[in-house]
């Protein structure tokens, strides 16, 4: 079941332990005014009740991208129902958070359940939307909507905002993005306060992969996963994918 930030204010003794600690974590990091989190949409949406949440064990395990399939076709669902900032915003626990995997490690945890969820969608890729993950227009899709995805994890350290205790997973609708882009004056000005917002909290320069979707020289799969550093995989780890998804 995907959870509103309400239910769960109304309803946190239902959840375990470790979803009590998780939510927590979220609530404590995008409220804070001392030291605002970068991503103002993701702020407004918290505060508007219209994120929606799941929860789920180990990403490397055979139930993961059965859960986090599950939770994205009901998403898709229901995300223009809920507002204008909507994100679904999923937990992970594991033993992995007490594993000291680097990095480098999740990032390939992170890609590996991405492509096993893709294996699970039965919907065709949509049509304007590139199938290769080197085309500027490509972005993960599930159940014909594309989504911009974002992780976390417990190994980030120099990246402050992409730091979280538990392996994080976002999915923003791309529809969200429509008034939030390159080529409307809100969309201009909103990165010019997210980009210095994300200088202050990570207390160093954007990593060079973040740019803006349908640039040309902008590949979306790059900013999913950010290292601490400014390097980045040289080739995408879905794009042995998109010959399925081409056939």
């Amino acid at each position: 079941m995907l959870c509103s930030k309400s239910w769960i204010d109304q309803h946190m003794e239902e959840l375990t332990p470790w979803q009590q600690s998780a939510y927590r974590h979220f609530s404590a990091m995008l409220l804070d005014e001392e030291h605002p989190y970068p991503c103002v949409p993701g702020k407004q949406g918290f505060q508007s009740d219209t994120l929606r949440f799941g929860f789920t064990g180990d990403p490397r395990s055979v139930e993961a991208p059965e859960k986090l399939a599950s939770y994205l076709k009901q998403y898709g669902e229901i995300s223009r129902e809920t507002g204008n900032y909507a994100s679904l915003v999923v937990f992970c626990h594991s033993d992995v958070t007490g594993e000291n995997l680097s990095v480098e490690t999740y990032e390939q945890v992170f890609w590996d359940l991405l492509n096993r969820v893709h294996q699970l969608d039965d919907k065709p890729w949509p049509d304007h939307i590139g199938k290769d993950p080197h085309d500027h227009t490509w972005e993960f899709c599930f159940d014909g909507e594309p989504y911009f995805a974002f992780c976390a994890t417990p190994a980030h350290n120099v990246r402050k905002s992409r730091h979280f205790p538990y392996f994080l997973l976002a999915f923003q609708p791309r529809w969200v993005f429509d008034e939030i882009n390159s080529s409307t004056a809100f969309g201009q000005k909103l990165k010019k306060v997210i980009r210095k917002r994300l200088v202050e909290y990570d207390e160093i320069e954007p990593h060079p992969s973040l740019k803006w979707y349908g640039q040309e020289d902008n590949y979306e799969w790059k900013q999913y996963y950010l290292r601490d550093e400014d390097t980045s995989i040289s080739k995408c780890p879905f794009s042995h994918m998109h010959k399925k998804i081409k056939s």
